[in-house]
Protein backbone atom coordinates (compact mmCIF):
# COMPACT_ATOMS: atom_id res chain seq x y z
CA UNK A 1 0.00 0.00 0.00
CA UNK A 2 1.23 3.37 -0.85
CA UNK A 3 0.91 6.19 1.62
CA UNK A 4 0.43 9.52 -0.10
CA UNK A 5 -1.10 12.66 1.30
CA UNK A 6 -0.94 16.32 -0.07
CA UNK A 7 -4.22 16.71 0.68
CA UNK A 8 -5.38 20.35 0.02
CA UNK A 9 -6.29 22.28 4.14
CA UNK A 10 -9.02 20.57 5.86
CA UNK A 11 -12.31 22.64 6.22
CA UNK A 12 -14.33 22.98 9.60
CA UNK A 13 -14.34 20.73 12.04
CA UNK A 14 -13.53 17.33 13.20
CA UNK A 15 -15.97 14.71 11.25
CA UNK A 16 -18.37 12.96 13.65
CA UNK A 17 -21.68 11.16 14.18
CA UNK A 18 -24.42 13.17 15.59
CA UNK A 19 -27.39 11.88 17.47
CA UNK A 20 -31.09 11.99 15.25
CA UNK A 21 -34.48 11.04 16.09
CA UNK A 22 -37.39 10.77 13.23
CA UNK A 23 -40.55 10.21 13.70
CA UNK A 24 -42.65 9.02 10.87
CA UNK A 25 -45.89 8.16 12.40
CA UNK A 26 -47.67 11.21 10.24
CA UNK A 27 -45.61 10.55 7.21
CA UNK A 28 -47.42 9.22 4.27
CA UNK A 29 -46.77 6.90 1.75
CA UNK A 30 -46.55 9.54 -0.95
CA UNK A 31 -44.52 11.97 0.81
CA UNK A 32 -44.16 14.25 -1.89
CA UNK A 33 -48.44 14.64 -2.40
CA UNK A 34 -49.75 13.75 -5.61
CA UNK A 35 -46.52 13.01 -6.88
CA UNK A 36 -45.59 9.11 -6.34
CA UNK A 37 -42.99 9.11 -9.45
CA UNK A 38 -40.92 11.75 -7.56
CA UNK A 39 -41.48 9.95 -4.31
CA UNK A 40 -40.09 7.09 -5.57
CA UNK A 41 -37.62 7.60 -7.15
CA UNK A 42 -36.00 9.59 -4.12
CA UNK A 43 -37.08 6.28 -2.21
CA UNK A 44 -34.70 4.39 -4.07
CA UNK A 45 -31.72 6.21 -1.94
CA UNK A 46 -33.86 3.97 1.12
CA UNK A 47 -33.73 0.53 -0.56
CA UNK A 48 -29.58 1.45 -1.45
CA UNK A 49 -28.21 2.74 1.73
CA UNK A 50 -28.45 0.68 4.47
CA UNK A 51 -26.81 -2.19 2.81
CA UNK A 52 -24.50 0.17 0.84
CA UNK A 53 -23.41 2.32 3.89
CA UNK A 54 -22.83 -0.54 6.26
CA UNK A 55 -20.39 -1.72 3.13
CA UNK A 56 -18.66 1.35 2.76
CA UNK A 57 -17.87 1.14 6.64
CA UNK A 58 -17.30 -2.59 6.24
CA UNK A 59 -14.37 -1.84 3.78
CA UNK A 60 -12.91 1.08 5.24
CA UNK A 61 -12.42 -1.22 8.58
CA UNK A 62 -10.01 -3.31 6.76
CA UNK A 63 -7.99 0.41 5.17
CA UNK A 64 -7.85 1.66 8.53
CA UNK A 65 -4.93 -0.62 9.49
CA UNK A 66 -2.90 1.39 6.64
CA UNK A 67 -3.47 4.71 7.35
CA UNK A 68 -0.72 6.58 8.81
CA UNK A 69 -1.99 9.98 8.71
CA UNK A 70 -3.49 10.77 11.65
CA UNK A 71 -5.92 12.90 10.62
CA UNK A 72 -7.29 11.22 8.08
CA UNK A 73 -7.41 8.43 10.37
CA UNK A 74 -9.53 10.30 12.53
CA UNK A 75 -12.08 11.70 9.52
CA UNK A 76 -12.40 8.10 8.30
CA UNK A 77 -13.28 7.02 12.03
CA UNK A 78 -15.83 9.82 11.50
CA UNK A 79 -17.09 8.93 8.40
CA UNK A 80 -17.74 5.37 9.49
CA UNK A 81 -19.85 6.58 12.36
CA UNK A 82 -21.67 8.87 10.08
CA UNK A 83 -22.64 6.19 7.38
CA UNK A 84 -23.70 3.25 10.14
CA UNK A 85 -26.44 6.95 11.14
CA UNK A 86 -27.40 6.88 7.78
CA UNK A 87 -27.95 3.83 7.72
CA UNK A 88 -30.13 3.06 10.60
CA UNK A 89 -32.20 6.22 9.84
CA UNK A 90 -32.40 5.05 6.13
CA UNK A 91 -33.45 1.08 7.33
CA UNK A 92 -36.24 3.00 9.88
CA UNK A 93 -38.13 4.10 6.59
CA UNK A 94 -38.15 1.15 4.88
CA UNK A 95 -40.10 -0.33 8.11
CA UNK A 96 -42.12 2.65 7.78
CA UNK A 97 -43.12 1.90 4.31
CA UNK A 98 -43.77 -1.57 5.13
CA UNK A 99 -46.14 -0.72 7.31
CA UNK A 100 -48.35 1.05 4.99
CA UNK A 101 -48.42 -2.00 2.64
CA UNK A 102 -45.06 -1.58 0.38
CA UNK A 103 -42.71 -4.47 0.99
CA UNK A 104 -39.23 -3.35 -0.36
CA UNK A 105 -37.75 -6.81 0.54
CA UNK A 106 -37.34 -8.51 -2.50
CA UNK A 107 -35.29 -5.52 -4.12
CA UNK A 108 -33.63 -4.96 -1.08
CA UNK A 109 -32.15 -8.67 -0.83
CA UNK A 110 -31.07 -8.05 -4.81
CA UNK A 111 -29.12 -4.92 -3.32
CA UNK A 112 -27.49 -6.98 -0.24
CA UNK A 113 -26.14 -9.72 -2.77
CA UNK A 114 -24.74 -7.07 -4.74
CA UNK A 115 -22.45 -4.85 -2.11
CA UNK A 116 -21.69 -8.11 0.09
CA UNK A 117 -21.31 -11.18 -2.67
CA UNK A 118 -20.56 -8.99 -5.83
CA UNK A 119 -18.28 -6.66 -3.97
CA UNK A 120 -17.47 -8.69 -0.76
CA UNK A 121 -14.48 -10.12 0.83
CA UNK A 122 -14.20 -13.60 -1.03
CA UNK A 123 -14.80 -11.90 -4.30
CA UNK A 124 -10.84 -12.38 -5.45
CA UNK A 125 -8.89 -14.77 -4.34
CA UNK A 126 -6.43 -13.74 -1.32
CA UNK A 127 -3.37 -12.97 -3.07
CA UNK A 128 -5.50 -10.27 -4.67
CA UNK A 129 -6.27 -8.53 -0.94
CA UNK A 130 -4.77 -5.90 -1.89
CA UNK A 131 -5.42 -5.42 -5.01
CA UNK A 132 -9.15 -5.85 -4.21
CA UNK A 133 -9.11 -3.33 -1.31
CA UNK A 134 -8.00 -0.75 -3.58
CA UNK A 135 -10.81 -1.31 -6.70
CA UNK A 136 -13.42 -1.14 -3.46
CA UNK A 137 -11.92 1.83 -1.82
CA UNK A 138 -12.08 4.01 -5.90
CA UNK A 139 -15.71 2.87 -6.26
CA UNK A 140 -16.67 4.33 -2.50
CA UNK A 141 -15.02 6.89 -3.74
CA UNK A 142 -16.61 7.30 -6.44
CA UNK A 143 -20.08 6.74 -5.08
CA UNK A 144 -19.15 9.33 -2.48
CA UNK A 145 -18.86 12.33 -5.19
CA UNK A 146 -22.62 11.02 -6.78
CA UNK A 147 -23.46 11.48 -2.69
CA UNK A 148 -22.02 15.13 -2.36
CA UNK A 149 -23.58 16.20 -5.49
CA UNK A 150 -27.19 14.61 -4.42
CA UNK A 151 -26.58 16.14 -0.64
CA UNK A 152 -25.99 19.70 -2.21
CA UNK A 153 -28.62 19.29 -4.66
CA UNK A 154 -31.39 17.94 -2.05
CA UNK A 155 -30.37 20.84 0.43
CA UNK A 156 -31.37 23.60 -2.53
CA UNK A 157 -34.59 21.72 -3.83
CA UNK A 158 -36.81 24.39 -2.73
CA UNK A 159 -39.94 23.12 -5.11
CA UNK A 160 -39.67 20.41 -2.44
CA UNK A 161 -40.90 22.24 0.05
CA UNK A 162 -43.28 24.17 -2.49
CA UNK A 163 -44.40 20.86 -3.50
CA UNK A 164 -45.55 20.09 0.14
CA UNK A 165 -43.31 17.57 0.93
CA UNK A 166 -43.27 15.98 3.78
CA UNK A 167 -41.04 17.76 6.84
CA UNK A 168 -39.86 14.89 8.23
CA UNK A 169 -38.49 13.06 5.09
CA UNK A 170 -37.24 16.44 3.90
CA UNK A 171 -35.54 16.95 7.26
CA UNK A 172 -34.16 13.04 6.73
CA UNK A 173 -32.83 13.90 3.10
CA UNK A 174 -31.15 17.02 4.13
CA UNK A 175 -29.53 15.76 7.41
CA UNK A 176 -28.26 12.99 5.69
CA UNK A 177 -27.06 15.21 2.21
CA UNK A 178 -25.49 17.86 4.39
CA UNK A 179 -23.31 15.23 6.15
CA UNK A 180 -22.63 13.97 2.89
CA UNK A 181 -21.04 17.13 1.58
CA UNK A 182 -19.07 17.89 5.21
CA UNK A 183 -17.36 13.88 4.77
CA UNK A 184 -17.06 14.19 0.77
CA UNK A 185 -13.30 14.13 1.00
CA UNK A 186 -13.00 11.72 3.01
CA UNK A 187 -13.30 8.28 0.46
CA UNK A 188 -11.13 9.87 -1.67
CA UNK A 189 -8.32 11.12 0.53
CA UNK A 190 -8.72 7.51 1.73
CA UNK A 191 -8.25 6.29 -1.82
CA UNK A 192 -5.38 8.86 -2.98
CA UNK A 193 -3.38 7.89 0.42
CA UNK A 194 -3.43 4.29 -0.03
CA UNK A 195 -3.17 3.93 -3.97
CA UNK A 196 -4.05 6.89 -6.05
CA UNK A 197 -3.83 5.39 -9.37
CA UNK A 198 -5.67 7.74 -11.83
CA UNK A 199 -6.63 4.90 -14.36
CA UNK A 200 -8.08 2.92 -11.23
CA UNK A 201 -9.65 6.24 -10.39
CA UNK A 202 -11.43 7.41 -13.67
CA UNK A 203 -12.19 3.31 -14.52
CA UNK A 204 -14.36 2.62 -11.18
CA UNK A 205 -15.97 6.03 -12.28
CA UNK A 206 -16.85 5.31 -15.78
CA UNK A 207 -18.16 1.88 -14.19
CA UNK A 208 -20.22 3.26 -11.23
CA UNK A 209 -22.53 6.42 -13.09
CA UNK A 210 -24.08 3.47 -15.38
CA UNK A 211 -24.48 0.83 -12.57
CA UNK A 212 -26.28 3.70 -10.05
CA UNK A 213 -28.36 4.97 -13.00
CA UNK A 214 -29.45 1.48 -13.55
CA UNK A 215 -30.57 0.94 -9.68
CA UNK A 216 -32.16 4.05 -9.37
CA UNK A 217 -34.15 3.06 -12.81
CA UNK A 218 -35.22 -0.60 -11.47
CA UNK A 219 -35.63 0.74 -7.82
CA UNK A 220 -38.62 3.28 -8.88
CA UNK A 221 -40.09 0.69 -11.46
CA UNK A 222 -40.10 -1.64 -8.52
CA UNK A 223 -41.14 1.06 -5.91
CA UNK A 224 -44.07 2.37 -8.70
CA UNK A 225 -45.27 -1.39 -9.19
CA UNK A 226 -45.54 -2.47 -5.72
CA UNK A 227 -46.75 0.77 -4.46
CA UNK A 228 -50.64 -0.63 -3.20
CA UNK A 229 -51.87 3.08 -4.12
CA UNK A 230 -51.22 3.64 -7.68
CA UNK A 231 -50.60 -0.26 -8.12
CA UNK A 232 -48.20 -0.46 -11.60
CA UNK A 233 -50.32 2.78 -13.37
CA UNK A 234 -47.59 5.01 -13.29
CA UNK A 235 -45.02 3.79 -14.80
CA UNK A 236 -40.88 4.65 -14.50
CA UNK A 237 -40.38 6.39 -17.76
CA UNK A 238 -37.70 8.97 -18.95
CA UNK A 239 -40.57 11.48 -20.00
CA UNK A 240 -41.57 11.79 -16.29
CA UNK A 241 -38.12 12.09 -14.51
CA UNK A 242 -37.57 14.92 -17.27
CA UNK A 243 -40.54 16.69 -15.99
CA UNK A 244 -40.24 15.97 -12.64
CA UNK A 245 -36.48 17.27 -13.12
CA UNK A 246 -37.59 20.25 -14.97
CA UNK A 247 -39.88 21.07 -11.59
CA UNK A 248 -36.87 21.03 -9.60
CA UNK A 249 -38.53 17.76 -7.66
CA UNK A 250 -35.86 15.70 -8.54
CA UNK A 251 -32.14 16.35 -9.54
CA UNK A 252 -31.37 17.18 -13.59
CA UNK A 253 -29.89 14.76 -15.31
CA UNK A 254 -27.23 16.89 -17.01
CA UNK A 255 -26.22 17.85 -13.21
CA UNK A 256 -25.99 13.85 -13.27
CA UNK A 257 -23.90 13.44 -15.89
CA UNK A 258 -21.44 16.72 -15.97
CA UNK A 259 -20.64 15.21 -11.99
CA UNK A 260 -18.72 12.52 -13.83
CA UNK A 261 -16.42 14.89 -16.54
CA UNK A 262 -15.50 16.66 -13.32
CA UNK A 263 -14.16 14.27 -10.84
CA UNK A 264 -12.26 12.70 -13.86
CA UNK A 265 -9.81 16.05 -13.96
CA UNK A 266 -6.43 15.43 -13.11
CA UNK A 267 -6.25 18.24 -10.32
CA UNK A 268 -9.80 17.39 -8.79
CA UNK A 269 -10.52 17.21 -5.23
CA UNK A 270 -13.97 16.38 -3.62
CA UNK A 271 -13.36 19.71 -1.78
CA UNK A 272 -14.21 21.53 -4.97
CA UNK A 273 -17.79 20.22 -4.62
CA UNK A 274 -20.96 21.59 -2.93
CA UNK A 275 -21.51 24.24 -0.44
CA UNK A 276 -19.91 23.54 3.13
CA UNK A 277 -21.33 26.34 4.61
CA UNK A 278 -24.67 25.78 4.08
CA UNK A 279 -24.63 22.20 4.92
CA UNK A 280 -23.16 23.25 8.33
CA UNK A 281 -26.07 25.63 8.66
CA UNK A 282 -28.58 22.86 8.11
CA UNK A 283 -26.77 20.24 10.44
CA UNK A 284 -27.40 23.09 13.29
CA UNK A 285 -30.75 23.79 12.51
CA UNK A 286 -31.82 20.15 11.81
CA UNK A 287 -34.99 18.88 13.25
CA UNK A 288 -34.02 15.79 13.74
CA UNK A 289 -31.19 16.71 16.62
CA UNK A 290 -33.85 18.60 18.48
CA UNK A 291 -36.45 15.64 18.63
CA UNK A 292 -33.05 13.47 19.54
CA UNK A 293 -32.33 16.38 22.46
CA UNK A 294 -35.94 16.36 23.37
CA UNK A 295 -35.89 12.80 23.49
CA UNK A 296 -33.26 12.01 25.45
CA UNK A 297 -34.69 15.01 28.38
CA UNK A 298 -37.92 12.86 28.24
CA UNK A 299 -36.01 9.89 29.48
CA UNK A 300 -33.83 11.35 32.16
CA UNK A 301 -30.49 11.89 29.65
CA UNK A 302 -30.02 7.73 29.81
Amino acid sequence: MSNKVGRPPVEGGMIQPRRVRFSWEDTPLHWVPGDPFSTHLINVLHLLLPAGERWFVHVFKQALPYVTDERLKAEVKGFMGQEGTHAVAHQRVLEHMKEQGLDTAPFVENVEWFFERLLGDHTMPPFARGYWLKERLAVIAAIEHYTAVLGDWILRARPLDAAGADPVMLDLLRWHGAEEVEHRSVAYDLFMHLDGAYTRRARTMLMTGPILVTLVRRGTAFLLARDPVVAGRVQARWTHFLRRARQGRVPTLRSLVLAAPRYLRPGFHPSQEGDLKAALDYIAISPAHAEFASYRRSRGNQ
